[in-house]
């Protein structure tokens, strides 16, 4: 053969895989709270099911027991191989609880409720003096009657 010899196809031009999806971001629920409902007793009856918002699926699991066992040591497996998913299909990834003081909606709502607790013992603070009043007021006039002559 002479020349240049044809490769099958060339290497530049090859059809490239298609892009992998987006892996959904993770779930806003704990890993570490999930393994500990799906101990004994409570993984048999569906609690991490329930935990995640998937209720069908622990209505299941509660009537069945776990499926006499087997379901609960698939649900417990999924659990910690970290892909076990909520009611959105996102994977429950994060150990820990999330801090609802971090976030900056859950920071206004937590001044929000403290400047209304604070209203309310004012109101409070004040209908307590008023009722202090309103007794003294009728402690007075009690006295004063039983001073009367008649009375």
């Amino acid at each position: 053969m002479t020349g240049s010899e044809l490769t099958p196809y060339d290497y530049d031009d090859a059809p490239s895989s298609p892009p992998a999806p987006p892996s959904p971001a993770p779930s806003e629920r704990s890993r570490a709270v999930a393994l500990i409902l799906s101990c004994p007793p409570f993984g048999i009856f569906g609690l991490p099911s329930f935990y995640v918002g998937r209720w069908q699926r622990g209505l299941m699991q509660l009537i069945t027991f776990g499926g006499l066992g087997i379901w609960w040591l698939y649900d417990l497996v999924l659990i910690i191989a970290g892909d076990f998913r909520d009611a959105d299909e996102r994977p429950l990834r994060r150990w820990g609880v999330p801090d609802p003081a971090t976030s900056g909606a859950a920071a206004g709502e937590v001044r929000q409720l403290t400047e209304q607790l604070d209203a309310l013992r004012n109101e409070v603070a004040d209908l307590a003096e008023r009722m202090d009043f309103a007794e003294r007021m009728l402690a007075k006039q009690r006295d004063r009657d039983r001073l009367l002559p008649g009375g």
